[in-house]
């Protein structure tokens, strides 16, 4: 009896889901206002590898981006879209970027080539009212004297003389005067909350940096302190203060020594390898602390050869520097 054969055949109605970018995006757009930030950043780099060209998706990654405070990670995809069209809110976006950043003749030229560019444009009140706020400040610091400036370049040099030194006692003579007569120069805050910090008054020192985050959440310098201040506190929260220097990639070079410096003191040693190589100028060299935490860093991230050059160099331009033991045995 002949066995009838069944049709294995079946009829292929279902038309397959496949995503594209518009879908991400979208997907992207409603995490954001959600302010659910890492799922926004997943979706619209989903986005991004599937229409690469396509700059609204950048634009809004970089919006994201400043949210959140990740500044110059913002600006490096507003340049990448810069750099293949023009597409004109980039520039205001931009010098917003660059105004939280503190690099205010940067946030003036991108302001001005907005205005220049598209003056009745959705921003265009923004760009004006960012470029007032910069005159404003440009007049007031116009309006030192010269001896004035003499005065406070004194003070800043010996102030950071003693401070490379580690005479942190020696030095909050002077950081306070910079803090008495130059209040508009906010680094001698920091300064100060860590000549603090090293003559023992931690806590203070600690509060100090705290109730400035409360105020300026995305400062900089606050993190740095604290992630150094809680790594030799013992206490784990210097972590959480890690991650967010990590996503930082400054433009001046100062800034970049100092995040490559702290990672180094917290034994965060591959990302300060990583920072101490893109540090270049004689302003790092003229530290003798450029060359023991980097010599250092090199060592324990396996280049021991670099670490020996470095040495050896730090040693000719910083002669201090043989009461040390060597990266092969420093400590903190």
């Amino acid at each position: 009896m002949l066995k009838r054969k069944r049709n294995k055949t079946k009829p292929n109605n279902v038309t397959p889901f496949i995503p594209e970018g518009d879908f991400y995006y979208t997907k992207g757009v409603e995490a954001f206002k959600k302010r659910k930030f890492d799922i926004a950043i997943k979706w619209i780099q989903k986005a991004i590898d599937d229409k690469p060209s396509f700059p609204l998706y950048k634009c809004q990654l970089s919006i994201i981006y400043t949210e959140i405070g990740s500044y110059h990670k913002a600006n490096q995809l507003l340049t990448e879209v810069l750099q293949t069209g023009e597409y004109i809110d980039c520039y205001y976006l931009a010098a917003n970027n660059y105004a939280h950043l503190g690099l205010l003749q940067d946030a003036k030229k991108y302001a001005q080539m907005y205005l220049d560019k598209k003056p009745e444009g959705d921003f265009s009140k923004d760009a004006a009212q960012l470029l007032d706020f910069i005159e404003i400040e440009d007049e007031e610091e116009g309006s030192f004297a010269l001896e004035d400036e003499d005065e406070l370049i004194i003070l800043q040099e010996t102030a950071f003389y003693h401070m490379e030194n580690d005479e942190w006692e020696k030095a909050i003579p002077f950081i306070e005067e910079i803090m008495e007569n130059f209040p508009e120069q906010k680094l001698a805050v920091h300064d100060y909350a860590q000549a603090l910090f090293y003559t023992g008054k931690k806590e203070e020192a600690m509060h100090i940096e705290e109730d400035m985050l409360e105020d300026y959440p995305n400062n900089l310098h606050s993190h740095l302190n604290l992630a150094l201040f809680y790594y030799e506190a013992g206490e784990p929260d210097y972590q959480k203060h890690i991650q967010i220097i990590n996503n930082i990639y400054p433009m001046h070079e100062e800034q970049k020594l100092r995040i490559a410096e702290v990672f180094a003191k917290t034994a965060n040693y591959a990302l300060a390898y990583e920072r101490y190589q893109n540090v270049s100028g004689e302003q790092a060299k003229r530290r003798a602390s450029y060359y023991k935490w980097y010599s250092m860093t090199a060592y324990q991230s396996g280049n021991p050869s670099k670490a020996l050059r470095l040495w050896e160099e730090g040693l000719k331009r910083h002669p201090k520097l043989s009461k040390e033991e060597g990266p092969w045995a420093l400590k903190k």
